[in-house]
């Protein structure tokens, strides 16, 4: 029994898993309550959500700052350090019940799943075989599923069977991340990086379709995490228990079809699973401009959810092109790119959503239009020097460290 710890305490992938489990503990219970706490404690209206979304994906935004970081601190120990500031963030939230107050708990939380979520993918990038990556990364969202459905019933039972304050329930579900990064910390050993990872900030223009993609990623998630959700509320007259149960229902799937996703990228390939991702997509934006039924309306926040699986494809895509030692500073590139739109998005359609709710979701159906276009670019065998297919033909980059 013992032996059999040691050798698990040795696999790399597992502490992935844990840590992977220690994010939705806290950020699906922030996120499952934010929108009945804000309006019912906070007195938040579309604008003040929207503002708050924005401030949220300011540390995403400064993700780039994680390469200067790596000056002074490993990869390993930033992301317990990251979690620990995702988890205090989360519990300390039920304690301030103003819109400054939820502005500030909102901040220190995105501070640390910012940063963990660039360290978790750059350290994935490294440690996953590239033939395998696309199946790892569906077994850390189907873990990571499993944890938002515990997350998701403590919101449940905390709220509407025990009557708890949101407070509890949010110190309940930031201490139980907490836990997992201390526990991480001390069980398991530093695992030393196959490659050393340069320290700079690295932008080469070989990889801008990467840039791009996840550019627009960036931009159609803030319409499903801010606004989707915000409509079951808003338009729906939602409460947080019936919340939290279609975010459990979202977190089931994504467990059980997490996995098989990643199987299907590694047999199809990322270009076409990027096409149907994004052709769905499309789909699920329309319908959401003009759904008036609130049992459509939940089928369609489930679908919409499942398709992020789909952005596994985007990772692998990237692992395949990269330069091995590019892999860490371009993590926190790439969350930076994914993070401006973010920044400005949410406040911009806030005040759209005052006029025209429906033209929120009709935006977001072009940007999946446009993401389309650009999935069709991904070459059928992505390698280096084979980044980007223009009308079927090969058009490879030359491989300068340099560039």
């Amino acid at each position: 029994m013992f032996a059999r710890l040691r050798v698990t305490l040795r696999r790399p992938e597992i502490l992935l898993l844990i840590l992977g489990a220690g994010v939705p503990i806290s950020f699906a219970t922030w996120q499952g309550l934010l929108n009945n706490f804000a309006v019912e404690r906070a007195q938040f209206g579309g604008v003040e959500i929207g503002i708050l979304q924005s401030l949220r994906e300011i540390p995403g935004f400064l993700a780039f700052a994680v390469v200067f970081l790596l000056l002074f601190v490993r990869e390993q120990k930033l992301a317990y350090v990251s979690l620990l500031f995702l988890g205090i963030g989360t519990a300390v939230t039920g304690f301030f019940p103003t819109i400054v107050g939820l502005y500030i708990t909102t901040v220190v939380m995105s501070l640390g799943f910012h940063y963990y979520e660039t360290t978790a993918q750059s350290l994935s990038l490294q440690w996953f075989d590239k033939k395998n990556a696309a199946l790892w990364f569906g077994r850390i969202i189907s873990v990571g599923s499993f944890a938002g459905i515990v997350a998701y019933a403590l919101i449940y039972v905390g709220i509407e069977m025990a009557g708890l304050d949101f407070k509890w329930v949010y110190l309940v579900g930031g201490g139980i991340t907490v836990l997992l990064a201390v526990t991480a910390w001390i069980l398991f050993p530093v695992f030393p990086a196959k490659v050393e990872q340069n320290k700079h900030l690295v932008l080469r223009k070989r990889y801008w379709l990467y840039y791009v993609l996840v550019f627009m990623s960036g931009a159609r998630r803030q319409i499903f995490v801010v606004f989707a959700a915000f409509m079951l509320v808003d338009r729906f007259g939602f409460d947080a228990g019936t919340i939290a149960l279609i975010f459990l229902a979202n977190s089931a799937l994504s467990m059980v079809l997490a996995p098989r996703i990643g199987r299907l990228i590694v047999i199809w390939g990322e270009r076409k699973a990027l096409t149907v991702e994004y052709i769905g997509l499309i789909a699920v934006f329309v319908a959401y401009a003009f759904v008036r039924n609130p049992a459509i309306a939940i089928g369609l926040h489930i679908v919409d959810h499942v398709f992020f699986a789909m952005a596994i494809a985007m990772k692998t895509y990237f692992q395949k092109i990269a330069d091995p030692a590019d892999i860490a500073p371009t993590a926190g590139v790439s969350f930076t790119i994914n993070h401006i739109a973010a920044v400005v998005l949410p406040a911009a359609f806030g005040v759209l959503w005052l006029v025209s709710p429906a033209a929120v979701f009709l935006a977001g159906a072009a940007m999946a239009l446009a993401s389309l276009g650009l999935s069709r670019l991904v070459p059928p065998n992505p390698d280096i020097g084979n980044e980007v297919v223009v009308f079927g033909l090969r058009r490879p980059a030359p491989v300068h460290a340099a560039e």
